[in-house]
């Protein structure tokens, strides 16, 4: 990275944890390899305080900043605007800061989802069957949004707290049903994403009977922090095709970087190889 100045441009990433985010990382990697005189940093705002945060951020001293949990649905409340996929889920990823004051807000979760399910499970088709979410957040907002989308003819939302799977599937319409188990909604289960922050650092993962999940189905983890957690270790026992967090945050990544700093990631960057390496050196 070149010396920092006065027209370097600043963006970065908030959430709460961030310490753990790869993103940085990746970001930075983009630009050295762009030769674009910018940086992107981690912020994290308290929990409590991340809609001063992002007022204060107005006008465009730093571009923007990619969002994570748990303030998605707050960063779409700060904007003046939105995406429509942003709109429809009811939470943004991604907020920039523009020079006249406003604050857009758009998703990009639900493209890198997509598109992640797509590089790792060659053929998946989201009209094929209903999909099961697990999670009632920001990110299991953007996934629901994208596959009803993609034509999913169902969305079944499984969420430990059922009133607020409830309130998603009341916002999203009868396409989406909200269910406190995945006992019965997995039975038909095109594919199954795990939208929680469930098995970040290691952890279990949101527990499925396994045995009940459809043998076609595909299943995928956004956690990549281990890049196998044991969500999609018990997946693969089972004998599913399995679509890893990591490829979503690839995904999601490089439409955030060229609305952030206005060209596309270099095409010269192996950004798997990349985030791999930090993943297997503890990073």
């Amino acid at each position: 990275m070149s010396a920092i100045t006065a027209r370097t441009r600043v963006a970065g990433v908030a959430g709460a944890p961030v310490r753990h985010s790869l993103s940085p990382l990746l970001h930075n990697a983009w630009l050295k390899a762009a030769g674009v005189d910018g940086v992107y940093v981690a912020f994290a705002p308290p929990q409590d305080g991340f809609p001063a945060f992002a007022q204060g951020l107005r006008r465009g001293a730093v571009a923007g900043i990619n969002v994570t949990i748990p303030f998605k649905e707050e960063a779409l409340a700060a904007a003046d605007t939105a995406s429509d996929l942003a709109r429809a889920a009811g939470a943004a990823n991604l907020l920039l800061f523009h020079e006249d004051g406003r604050i857009e807000a758009r998703n990009t979760d639900g493209e890198g989802m997509l598109r992640a399910l797509a590089a790792q499970a060659p053929g998946f088709d989201a009209s094929s069957g209903p999909a099961l979410v697990l999670g009632a957040g920001g990110a299991a907002r953007g996934a629901i949004a994208a596959l009803l989308e993609a034509g999913a003819p169902r969305v079944n939302v499984c969420n430990r707290t059922l009133d607020r799977a409830e309130h998603l599937a009341a916002r999203f319409g009868p396409r989406v049903r909200a269910w406190e188990r995945p006992d019965l909604p997995v039975l038909d289960a095109a594919v199954i994403v795990n939208a929680t922050s469930l098995g970040l650092g290691g952890g279990a993962g949101p527990p499925l009977p396994w045995d009940r999940a459809p043998a076609e189905a595909v299943v995928m983890d956004m956690v990549y922090k281990p890049l196998r957690t044991q969500f999609l270790i018990e997946a693969e026992a089972r004998g599913l095709r399995t679509v890893d967090g990591l490829e979503m945050l690839i995904r999601q990544a490089a439409p955030s970087f060229e609305a952030l700093f206005g060209v596309p990631p270099p095409a010269d960057i192996d950004a798997r190889v990349l985030l791999l390496a930090a993943l297997e050196a503890g990073g």
